[in-house]
């Protein structure tokens, strides 16, 4: 036992769980949680967004205050000693009472209003479903979305977010998991790059381009490319990584190099051509929530919201059969997608190939 006795405690094995019970305030054993779940003091704090010596005196005042050692630092992290072990069991047991409370009091309310958590992949959030946010929000004016996006997945059992929308499937037991549909992805290249460097007719000439890839922890984009050359550096064929979706599609539509991109980008503005040569991958989309949020109005209404958004009858794209760039107009039967981003860019009605893609999608002739 890691015994820090004090005067006129009791030294009994069972003093810790009764200064637990007593003493230690919920913000300090929340900070211990984190610091269990991160591995270290530090990961805790980034992940908490305090300092490290705020998360450090946290816990030095909730050991004094159990009277107990529940962690040892090393260079690797921490490891908990067997009260620290029996403290985070109990703290757990706390922290899923808490969020129950936190539900029932949310469910009590039958309006369609107040604040929603949604975490979702960047591409997704910024390309898809903000976008589409303006018809939910004009329904329920009363709705505050709350969007965090992120390829961090959000921890939705720790009611870190409501909903989550991502590209990996969750393993937490406790959750609903959905699966919206499949994001189908293909090589992509601006006609500038196109006009310069001309477009790969085999994958042999696909090592002599330049590409822009999308590197995370939820994309298979560095596996796909280690595959696609193996052995072959990166230095002089990759032009740019990054790691968000948006910086990835404006770097290919201003012609930096050929990347991957769900078939879908040529309908939202970008100067791009699918290109027919190089691996086609898919990525499925996954719903993730605690099944007692449905009980809250607001937040079952926005999961109705999202499910409708990735439904394949109305957005063929997000089926689980691959149909080409080209033939998306033949199978989509709604409004422009160029329309949602109204505002953003430059767009004449009056020029329906103002945006390629967006009316006839000519085909473009390539030439090596």
């Amino acid at each position: 036992m890691h015994r820090r006795a004090t005067q006129g405690e009791p030294q009994g094995d069972h003093a810790a769980p009764d200064a637990f019970g007593k003493n230690a305030d919920w913000e300090s054993v929340r900070i211990f949680l984190e610091i269990v779940r991160s591995g270290s003091l530090r990961a805790a704090a980034d992940r908490l967004g305090i300092s490290f010596g705020v998360v450090r005196r946290r816990i030095v005042a909730l050991e004094r205050d159990l009277g107990t050692l529940l962690m040892t630092r090393h260079t690797g992290g921490i490891r908990l000693t067997a009260e620290g072990e029996r403290i985070a069991g109990a703290a757990r047991q706390m922290e899923i009472a808490a969020h129950d409370i936190v539900r029932t009091n949310k469910s009590m309310s039958t309006q369609i209003s107040g604040n929603v958590k949604i975490s979702t992949t960047e591409g997704t959030g910024t390309f898809w479903l903000i976008p589409r946010l303006v018809e939910l929000q004009r329904a329920y004016p009363g709705l505050l979305i709350d969007f965090n996006c992120t390829m961090n997945p959000a921890d939705v059992s720790n009611m870190e977010a409501d909903i989550s929308v991502q590209l990996r499937r969750p393993s937490a037991p406790d959750l609903k998991i959905t699966r919206l549909g499949r994001l189908h992805t293909m090589p992509f290249a601006a006609q500038s790059y196109i006009d310069l460097f001309g477009v790969p007719k085999s994958i042999e000439e696909m090592g002599r381009h330049r590409y822009a890839l999308h590197v995370s922890e939820q994309t298979q984009a560095k596996k796909l490319f280690t595959d696609l050359f193996p052995g072959k550096p990166w230095t002089g064929l990759v032009a740019m990584t990054t790691n968000t979706a948006s910086a990835h599609l404006w770097s290919i539509s201003k012609g930096i190099g050929i990347g991957w991109l769900p078939t879908y980008a040529h309908l939202i503005g970008g100067r791009i051509q699918p290109v027919e040569v190089g691996p086609r991958f898919q990525l499925d989309v996954w719903l993730a929530y605690h099944p007692n949020v449905t009980k809250i109005a607001r937040v079952r209404r926005v999961i109705d919201w999202i499910k409708e958004s990735f439904d394949a009858k109305k957005f063929p794209w997000f089926g689980d059969e691959f149909i080409h760039p080209y033939d998306l107009p033949k199978s989509y039967l709604g409004e422009p997608l160029i329309n949602l981003f109204e505002g953003f860019v430059q767009h004449d009605p009056s020029q329906p190939n103002d945006f390629p893609g967006f009316a006839d999608f000519p085909k473009p002739s390539f030439s090596a």
